[in-house]
């Protein structure tokens, strides 16, 4: 296993985090059952609700940021604003769901963290 900085990496770019060969990812966001080139056990990792729940905070972040400067400086009507952050905010939560997965998972194999054998 590579160090937690390089493990985490390889899965925020959807390679396996311990060799960083193959794809993460069998799905848009199912992982592989086990890494092809080195046999890494990558469906037994659940990352579970974390990607969601880091997701929504990076986004949130990001978009309350954008709405409240927007607000302060050009002051654009309720639906402007709506019009959007909403798509914005959908756009951007698509667009981190999988790395923030492939992180979570990277980070979760780096720790060790499996699912349990009697599953």
């Amino acid at each position: 296993m590579p160090s937690l900085g390089i493990a985490i990496g390889r899965g925020l770019i959807n390679r396996c985090p311990a060799c960083g060969q193959t794809h993460l990812f069998d799905g848009f966001l199912t992982v592989e059952k086990q890494c092809g080139a080195c046999g890494a056990p990558l469906g037994e990792v659940r990352a579970d609700d974390a990607p969601p729940y880091f997701t929504i905070f990076i986004v949130l972040h990001i978009t309350i940021m954008l709405m409240l400067a927007s607000e302060k400086y050009l002051a654009p009507p309720d639906w402007v604003a709506a019009a959007i952050f909403l798509p914005f905010a959908l756009v951007l939560t698509l667009a981190l769901i999988r790395p923030v997965k492939g992180g979570t998972v990277g980070l979760m194999l780096k720790l060790g963290m499996m699912k349990p054998a009697d599953e």
